[in-house]
């Protein structure tokens, strides 16, 4: 997910639990969490092999066995810091890690593919429910951090912020319903005419959750169309492209292609 998405989700997180007098504080602190799993980028970048680069990406720094650790340590450096006491210690320690662990959670929602179970060698999970960017997603987390921040340790700003998760989440819950209405009926169309067990991969297009666009493997290419979340009965025009299995059969040896077919569950094409 972008990086602004991650960063107010962090925040929001950190802050609906932080103890109300250090909100601001915790709305900082939530933040810097939200993106520090990204900046594997970072050595990354001395990575000159984009097979690489691409598929690195996405695998330490946002395992769901790393993070806990992480947010354990990190806990640890802040409170010698700041003597943290009572209660607050707790509810402190529950904000980094609702912060870190978001962040991997959120990013599988994507197509991009997220390395949950690192060093597993699971292919990546990708739900592929919500596009990279998604206004309708973050803009609900991004009005109650401000709220949050103008209004401090106010009740309302804890309200805003609970009103900001939920909206956010709520509309993750649609985007899992309209890929499911969308995949139904696209399953329903393949049976009709006799690819019923061809894979098949929804991706919402980009910046809404409305619009899918629709793939449909084959071993001489592939068909894609585009369908409706509203309208999923509605008839979808397949197009196909063409994958000439003699040209690509010599490099499925390599190691980079085989690297890339594990990392996108097989939904690609060599041309």
């Amino acid at each position: 997910m972008d990086s602004l998405s991650q960063i107010v989700l962090g925040a929001a997180c950190a802050a609906v639990v932080a103890p109300a007098p250090q909100r601001r504080k915790a709305l900082l602190v939530g933040a810097a969490l939200g993106t520090l799993p990204d900046l594997d980028v970072l050595p990354l970048l001395l990575v000159s092999d984009p097979v690489k680069f691409l598929t690195w990406h996405r695998t330490l720094t946002h395992s769901l066995f790393v993070l806990p650790l992480l947010g354990v340590l990190l806990w640890w450096i802040a409170q010698r810091r700041w003597h943290w006491t009572g209660s607050d210690r707790w509810r402190w320690l529950a904000g980094f890690e609702l912060a870190l662990l978001t962040h991997p959670l959120l990013d599988a929602h994507t197509v991009y593919g997220t390395q949950l179970f690192w060093p597993m060698q699971t292919p990546p999970v990708m739900w592929s429910t919500v596009f990279i960017i998604d206004p309708m997603y973050t803009l609900p987390l991004l009005v109650a951090c401000v709220f949050a921040w103008r209004w401090r340790d106010r009740a309302s700003a804890a309200r805003a912020l609970m009103i900001g998760l939920l909206a956010s989440s709520a509309y993750l819950g649609w985007t899992w319903y309209a890929k499911h209405r969308v995949e139904t009926e696209a399953r329903a169309m393949l049976a009709r005419i006799g690819l019923d067990q061809a894979p098949l991969l929804t991706v919402p297009t980009p910046f809404n959750s409305l619009g899918w666009r629709v793939v449909v493997m084959q071993d001489d290419g592939y068909f894609e169309g585009f369908a409706s979340a509203v309208y999923p009965a509605r008839p979808i025009t397949l197009r196909f492209h063409e994958v000439d299995p003699d040209f690509a059969a010599p490099f499925q040896r390599l190691d980079a292609v085989r690297r890339m077919r594990w990392f996108t569950h097989g939904f690609m094409a060599i041309e």
